[in-house]
């Protein structure tokens, strides 16, 4: 799973939605976050998320207005984002 900061708004949603996973940084835009809690700050960063939030950043990738959260299985295929 990945973001795509050149297209995030800065809403909001993911980090509301899946707070364990996504997280604001101080330029306003969300990030991914590693399972110990480190912010991925470098471009197309991409991390596995932990099974129990698979739906929560699913619905996160669905409903973002900025269209910019890629969810893929690992064999790569796009399950939720733009594109899905």
């Amino acid at each position: 799973m990945r973001i795509d900061q050149s297209a995030c708004t800065g809403d909001g949603l993911c980090v509301t939605r899946a707070p364990s996973v996504f997280e604001h940084d101080i330029d306003g835009l969300a990030y991914v976050k590693t399972t110990d809690g480190d912010l991925l700050t470098e471009p197309g960063a991409r991390v596995v998320i932990p099974l129990p939030l698979v739906d929560a950043v699913v619905d996160a990738a669905d409903e973002c207005p900025g269209d910019c959260i890629y969810v893929e299985r690992p064999d790569g295929t796009l399950e939720a984002g733009p594109g899905s």
